[in-house]
């Protein structure tokens, strides 16, 4: 069940919640290996008869290289981005052209920061395994309030009625953005193939655009049906010679639905990307 932790109540209890973190961090990762094999097998289907996307890199801007990246959006001419890692996770403001840091929160060093949504001028960012995501005000990062959620936090957006979450697995859960209690959840399938690995998620034009964790693809899912519509494959999109040692996987999607524009990036990444979809 979530429930909404106004504060200073929300520190009181947060307190709590960090109390029962410690205690199930090493059964969370337990759990998280046993599911891995799980995982492994439903990364992105090989016999998919789904559309396959390719792209092309319209622009290129400077990324923070040292931005471990779980969630980004793209509101007004600037980019939120939600950085991960305990101790160093961050909320930002970004400037898109020069990938200057034009504001910072720390979270506090316990909390591993994950994705990020917009809704009515509030951030909205949720931790991996604390169960605890944070509100700020847009303009100022002051945190406004928490809320409190069952499972993992990976990936969030909204349709314009509800958040829309992912936990990792193939589910996305869809909650009312005034209290943050479960309305639905919705499995993601290729067919008859479960999607695990569910990341970061963004809405764009009606559809679920979601990173599969370990993977080079995002997949493209009907939020009624949780059906993949599509696979976008960004093999190869971060050349070699930007590549560096640290440089991870992709993840990051953003959208800005003044100019149709999509742009991607990675953990790590030094560069991120406007790019266009090129239909196979």
């Amino acid at each position: 069940m979530n429930s909404v932790l106004r504060w200073p109540t929300f520190l009181i209890l947060w307190l709590a919640v960090i109390g029962l973190f410690e205690r199930t961090q090493a059964e969370v990762s337990v759990t998280r290996s046993a599911h891995s094999l799980d995982w492994i097998r439903t990364k992105v289907p090989l016999n998919s008869a789904s559309p396959v996307y390719s792209y092309q890199i319209i622009n290129s801007y400077p990324h923070d290289p040292h931005a471990f990246t779980q969630g980004l959006i793209f509101n007004r001419g600037v980019l939120y981005e939600s950085t991960g890692k305990r101790g160093k996770s961050t909320l930002r403001k970004v400037e898109l052209e020069t990938g200057k840091i034009l504001q910072e929160y720390l979270l506090p060093s316990r909390f591993f920061g994950e994705g990020l949504t917009l809704w009515q001028d509030k951030l909205i960012q949720l931790t991996w395994q604390g169960r605890v995501g944070f509100v700020y005000d847009k303009k100022t990062f002051n945190p406004l309030y928490g809320f409190l959620y069952a499972m993992e936090g990976w990936g969030i957006t909204h349709d314009n009625r509800h958040l829309i979450m992912s936990d990792g697995t193939s589910t996305l859960y869809f909650l009312n953005p005034e209290n943050f209690q479960l309305i639905k959840s919705v499995k993601v399938y290729d067919n008859d193939i479960p999607i695990a690995n569910l990341n970061e998620l963004e809405y764009v034009k009606g559809e679920i655009y979601a990173n599969i964790w370990l993977t080079d693809y995002i997949a493209r899912i009907s939020p009624k049906t949780g059906q993949v519509l599509g696979w976008i494959n960004l093999k190869a999109l971060l050349s070699k010679e930007a590549q560096t040692s640290s440089a991870g996987v992709l993840n990051g999607i953003a959208y800005d639905n003044k100019q149709d524009r999509l742009f991607v990036t990675g953990k790590y990444w030094p560069q991120l990307f406007e790019i266009k979809l090129i239909k196979r």
